[in-house]
């Protein structure tokens, strides 16, 4: 898959992408990183990718020539791939929406700057505008990163274990169990001995009665669109009537 990138910044994402999972995609050609520097699209001696905004108020706003021609040099008019602002204005980025993306060839994101790019951007050269939660950045080079790697996880290769993606929070659409590795005890604490007791079946109960606990204690919103299996909601009444009886990685079974 192809990532086209068009920033300010650039080095921004160097060493991230030379860096473990990332650096291993690139190096197996599972996914092509392309940045582009919107300054080298400016016609100006000094490379002015900024400007005051009409009607007054404090900041500066990303002209729109720089970044349409740097769009359109690279990826042709109309773009050959979908185009995504980064933006504190957008859709909120999750796990369904990056299963979407890693499903086309290629994807271009623009990461806006400062008070925020000329609309006619958003109007007429944007296709989605993509958010990674309620905050303002500086900038939308972090939650270009963001997106690149949680799409990246979802192309076959990319992760070591071929079922990694679908094992992580909300591919269910419910948090994931906890995780534990060696020693078996630790400071006194404990690994809990359904994990070591080799049945696989009871792993497997244990690991999803898990899921449900925690999602339920830390994002119950999560449960209200998850696929529920009876047992599923059998667990979750019991939680319910009793949430004293229920703790986080107990020993014992839940």
């Amino acid at each position: 898959m192809r990532f086209d990138i068009f920033t300010l910044f650039p080095e921004v994402f160097q060493p991230y992408l030379q860096t473990s999972i990332l650096e291993r995609a690139q190096q197996k050609r599972l996914i092509e990183v392309h940045l582009h520097n919107i300054r080298d699209y400016t016609t100006d001696k000094h490379h002015i990718t900024d400007d005051e905004p009409y009607g007054g108020g404090g900041g500066m706003v990303m002209k729109p020539e720089p970044i349409f021609t740097a769009v359109e040099s690279v990826l042709g008019s109309p773009p050959a791939c979908p185009v995504v602002l980064l933006s504190p204005q957008g859709r909120t980025f999750n796990h369904q929406i990056a299963r979407v993306y890693a499903r086309l060839p290629a994807l271009a994101l623009i990461c806006g700057r400062y008070e925020g790019v000329d609309e006619r951007v958003r109007e007429h050269l944007v296709t989605d505008e993509l958010s990674i939660g309620d905050y303002v950045l500086s900038g939308g080079e972090l939650p270009a990163l963001v997106v690149l790697d949680a799409v990246s996880r979802f192309l076959p290769g990319v992760l070591g274990d071929p079922d990694g993606a679908t094992d992580d929070s909300y591919a269910s659409g419910l948090l994931e169990y906890p995780h534990y590795t060696r020693p078996a005890e630790f400071r006194g604490w404990r690994v809990p001995e359904v994990l070591l007791s080799g049945d696989h079946g009871r792993i497997a109960r244990w690991r999803r009665e898990q899921a449900l606990l925690r999602t339920w204690q830390r994002r119950p919103d999560l449960l209200e669109k998850a696929i529920l299996t009876r047992e599923d909601q059998a667990f979750l009444e019991r939680l319910r009537s009793a949430p004293d009886n229920f703790s986080q990685g107990d020993n014992d079974e839940v």
